[in-house]
């Protein structure tokens, strides 16, 4: 059976994560979202792949090329405009086969439930029971079939919710032309969907165990803390000098000092060509990407480090995202915990959203420098290539490009 990923959308309420990077290029484990849900593809046993891409297509096929490094054939279709999942189907049409599994590209799942799902003959949608429905699109089922998908409502009628998993046949092409343009202004492939079953097709409702969802970037941290604990057993690459303490599982990559007085406790990925230490403390379910430097006197917690990134002397990050090219002045630190203990909302699109977390640090975007003791306040957005001088506070929402004094 083919397989047909829909990786087109940039991921606005990602950003500024995704200024300069689709949403399923954002790492987790220091893998793209992407690249682990096409892993777990391979693993169910599929041997081809269509990548239907849009936003930032080139980082995606720079990245994946045709798919030889994974062991898959890769085909990549563009959609023009990011005009819904249903139209993103319609770009790939023309390559569908008789039978196909189609997965939206920003959620994880894993081989064995993909199994559960392209089991049998007839066309599935994969469900996941949550505490949440509200905020998702809700599954209604009878007898085990699909009967209506509800988007988003208020009194949810189960806590089943739509994964975007989908095995269809191609005739769900023929409800797909006849999709109507939702409120959102976009054709959405649940809409089809219905159509269909109102045409009388029946949908299978398939149970899934594992669905990692990225919809804000407090969801990254989540997603890189589960896909950690999965890494296994750690494996040094690189090299450890004596005295530095590893604990737990951890990966040094090809290239990478660990330097005395380091200490690091797993689960924790450090990438290639990285210098971490001297004296410096790396605390679990952290991802360090390539080319990194985390120096003296640094402490680092739950967070991602993206790749060509220098955190180099006396600075905290905790429960944090810092992306590429970034350096922090000395005594740079990012807070992660309200003296009073709340959660922590974050504004995003202009609105408080809560992020369900005690402890949340700073989204930091490409290509940030701050001088030296600058302070990073809780649930702090800071847009690409921002120069923060020494000395200050910063909160809120810093727009890219950004001088502050």
């Amino acid at each position: 059976m083919q397989g047909v990923v829909l990786a087109a959308g940039e991921g606005t309420r990602m950003r500024p994560l995704t200024y300069t990077r689709p949403k399923v290029m954002l790492p987790v484990a220091n893998k793209p979202i992407l690249e682990h849900l096409i892993i777990e593809l391979k693993k169910a046993g599929f041997e081809e792949v269509v990548l239907v891409v849009g936003y930032r297509d080139e980082t995606i096929r720079q990245h994946f090329g045709d798919g030889n490094s994974l062991g898959i054939d890769i085909k990549y279709v563009t959609q023009r405009k990011q005009l819904g999942t249903a139209n993103a189907l319609k770009s790939a049409s023309h390559l569908l086969e008789d039978e196909f599994l189609m997965l939206n590209g920003d959620a994880i799942v894993n081989s064995e439930d993909i199994k559960k799902v392209i089991s049998g003959k007839s066309m599935v949608l994969a469900v996941k029971e949550v505490e949440n429905p509200q905020d998702f699109g809700v599954v209604e089922i009878k007898d085990g079939r699909v009967v209506r998908i509800v988007e988003k409502p208020e009194k949810p009628p189960t806590n089943l919710i739509n994964a975007g998993v989908y095995r269809f046949t191609k005739d769900i092409l023929e409800f797909v032309e006849k999709t109507p343009i939702s409120r959102r202004g976009e054709y959405e492939i649940t809409d089809s969907i219905q159509l269909a079953i109102n045409a009388g097709l029946e949908f299978k409702a398939v149970k899934i165990d594992e669905w990692i969802d990225v919809g804000y970037p407090w969801d990254l941290l989540k997603a890189n803390k589960e896909m950690l604990t999965k890494i296994g057993e750690g494996r040094i690459e690189g090299e450890v000098e004596e005295g530095a303490v590893i604990k737990g599982n951890v990966v040094v990559g090809e290239g990478s000092v660990v330097r005395a007085g380091s200490y690091i406790i797993g689960p924790t990925i450090i990438g290639k060509n990285c210098v971490i230490g001297p004296n410096c403390f790396i605390r679990p379910y952290t991802s360090i990407g390539d080319n990194c430097h985390v120096g003296n006197a640094v402490e680092i917690k739950n967070s991602i480090i993206m790749s060509n990134t220098k955190v180099p002397h006396l600075n905290y990050v905790g429960d944090s995202i810092v992306g590429e090219n970034c350096n922090f002045g000395a005594g740079t630190k990012i807070a992660n915990l309200r003296l009073d203990g709340r959660e922590i909302y974050v504004s995003v699109k202009g609105k408080k959203i809560p992020t369900g977390r005690r402890k949340f640090g700073a989204v930091v975007g490409d290509n940030v420098k701050t001088g030296i003791n600058v302070s990073i306040n809780v649930g702090t957005l800071i847009g690409n290539d921002v120069f923060i001088a020494p000395h200050v506070k910063v909160e809120g929402c810093i727009e890219p490009f950004t001088r502050v004094f």
